[in-house]
């Protein structure tokens, strides 16, 4: 058994011949398929059929798709990938920010379709630690890779999935300026190379999570122009450049 055959899509669109051709290619890839008209019958199918993805319309009557996404984030941690007529970049950061997972612009081809599933499926799988259960960082920040949590300042804090799968790579490679590019392809896969706003999105989540001031980052550093690195914050280390700092007043 193919693993898309153990996959159950929810297809969330109020035009019945989308749904129809959305059901047909995925069917031929070997999903099972589910389908919603609107917001309100797709929470409902989200809450009794538990899909292992979302495929959601954002122009819908009554409920649009940011809506029906913001409803479905309160009940599943399901990946959605919202299917909108426009490529306005506003409209992606929006999506992303309330939770979806990626974007298909309209019209697109069955291959475009199952490329995206596959690749948002593929990073649901998320990849199994080589470090052993805890990094510990510092005492403020621990990273329990098992769990798919980190511990700051003593809380527990869950990751979702891409955001797990981001700071997996950052911290395996820790030290190390990871480019754009080479984090787009780990993390999203080949296709989203130029997605540069999806990284830029996830790497300010995690800071949000991690750092003690996201806006002044300590783990999380940007090289500007080029990429991101992770590095051990050096307590003793900053603690004699304020110390030096206060002596030069």
């Amino acid at each position: 058994m193919s693993p898309e055959e153990k996959r159950l899509i929810l297809v969330v669109d109020d035009e019945p011949r989308m749904r129809k051709f959305m059901r047909m290619n995925l069917e031929l890839e070997g999903f099972h398929v589910a389908e919603a008209a609107n917001g309100l019958e797709a929470l409902e199918k989200v809450r009794e059929d538990l899909p292992d993805l979302v495929v959601l319309d954002v122009m819908m009557p009554e409920m649009d798709g940011f809506e029906a996404l913001e409803h479905i984030r309160e009940i599943s941690s399901a990946p959605v990938i919202m299917l909108t007529v426009k490529a306005d970049e506003g409209d992606k950061v929006r999506g992303l920010e309330l939770g979806a997972d990626d974007y298909v612009t309209k019209p697109f081809s069955p291959r475009e379709l199952m490329s995206r599933i596959r690749a948002v499926l593929r990073r649901v799988e998320v990849p199994t630690p080589t470090q052993g259960e805890l990094v510990r960082v510092d005492d403020y920040l621990q990273i329990d890779f098992n769990r798919r949590e980190v511990i700051v300042g003593g809380e527990r804090i869950k990751l979702r999935p891409t955001e797990y799968r981001l700071l997996y790579h950052l911290v395996n490679n820790a030290g190390w300026t990871l480019t754009h590019e080479t984090l787009l392809s780990k993390v999203w896969g080949q296709a989203y190379r130029d997605e540069t706003h999806y990284l830029r999105l996830y790497i300010a989540y995690l800071r949000q999570k991690i750092e003690p001031d996201s806006s002044n980052p300590r783990y999380i550093l940007t090289e500007r122009g080029l990429g991101y690195r992770f590095v051990y914050f050096d307590r003793t280390k900053a603690q004699k450049e304020k110390g030096a700092e206060w002596a030069g007043r």
